[in-house]
C-alpha cells in the first residue's frame, strides 16, 4: 500500500514537472482584435519580448489591417520607453515606410532621431552613432523648416556637435601623448563648428568607477607607463621642430 501512494506521488510530482518545463501551445490563425490585444496585454506587463512575437503574428495573418499602424508605432514606443533604441529605431522604419501619413511621417522621423539622441550616455564610445544622428538632425531641418520639433532637433544637435567636438580633442590628445602630431592635428581639423570655444567647454565629468579607465578626456590613469621615449609606432612621427630644422638647411 505504502509503495502504491509513494508511486502515484512520484507520478504526480513528474507530470507537474514536466508540464511547468513544456512549451506553451502555439497560436495560429487568429483574428487581428486578438492579436492586437494581446500585444497591449504583453507591452502592459512589460514584456516587450513576447509582444513582439505577437506582433510578428498580426502582421503575417493579416498583412492590411488597419490596426497594423497603431500597433507598430505603440511597440516603437514601448522600446524606447525600455531603452531599447535600436529596436525602437527598427520599428519606426518599419511605421514610416509603410504606414505613416506625410504628417505622421514627420513625428515618426523626430522620434528616430530621438532614440540615436537617447542611445548615447556615454559619447565617447560611439563615434559612428554621433555622426548618424547629427546627419539625420541636419536632414530634418532641410525637410522640415517650419516643424513643430525644430527646437527641439536644435538643442540635441548642439549638444552632439559639442560631443564630437570633445570626442575629436580627446583623440587628438591621445595622439598627442604618442607622439604623434599629424594624427593629432587631422582630428581637431574635422570639427566644423567654428562657434565652439574650446576653453568654453565644459567636459562631462564621468563617474569614479569609468574614470579610472577612462580619465576625463585629456588623461588616463595608465600615462605612467607611456614611456618618455618615442614607440617604435611613433618613431617615425614628424615633429615640428624636425620640419624647422630641414627649412633652415636648405
Amino acid at each position: 500500500m505504502k509503495l502504491k501512494i509513494y508511486f502515484l506521488a512520484a507520478l504526480v510530482l513528474f507530470s507537474l514537472l514536466f508540464s511547468g518545463c513544456s512549451k506553451e501551445v502555439e497560436e495560429y490563425n487568429k483574428s487581428a482584435i486578438y492579436w492586437y490585444s494581446k500585444i497591449v496585454q504583453s507591452v502592459s506587463n512589460g514584456d516587450l519580448e513576447r509582444a513582439d512575437s505577437y506582433y510578428s503574428s498580426l502582421q503575417g495573418e493579416h498583412i492590411g489591417s488597419p490596426l497594423l499602424p497603431e500597433a507598430t508605432m505603440i511597440l516603437a514606443l514601448a522600446h524606447m520607453y525600455h531603452e531599447e533604441y535600436l529596436l525602437s529605431e527598427h520599428f519606426l522604419n518599419e511605421y514610416i515606410k509603410r504606414y505613416a501619413t506625410p504628417n505622421e511621417k514627420e513625428e515618426a522621423e523626430f522620434l528616430k532621431i530621438k532614440a540615436k539622441y537617447m542611445a548615447l550616455p556615454n559619447p565617447r564610445r560611439d563615434q559612428g552613432l554621433i555622426t548618424e544622428a547629427i546627419e539625420e538632425g541636419e536632414a530634418f531641418k532641410r525637410i522640415y523648416p517650419n516643424s513643430m520639433y525644430l527646437e527641439i532637433i536644435n538643442t540635441m544637435l548642439t549638444r552632439l556637435y559639442l560631443a564630437e567636438f570633445t570626442l575629436n580633442e580627446s583623440i587628438a590628445g591621445l595622439y598627442d601623448r604618442l607622439d604623434k602630431p599629424k594624427s593629432a592635428a587631422y582630428y581637431r581639423s574635422i570639427n566644423p563648428q567654428p562657434w565652439i570655444v574650446s576653453e568654453e567647454v565644459n567636459r562631462a565629468v564621468a563617474p569614479w568607477y569609468r574614470s579610472w579607465f577612462e580619465g576625463d578626456g585629456t588623461s588616463s590613469w595608465y600615462d605612467f607607463m607611456i614611456p618618455d621615449t618615442q614607440s617604435v609606432v611613433s618613431r617615425s612621427s614628424v615633429k615640428d621642430e624636425d620640419v624647422g630644422e630641414s627649412d633652415e638647411t636648405k
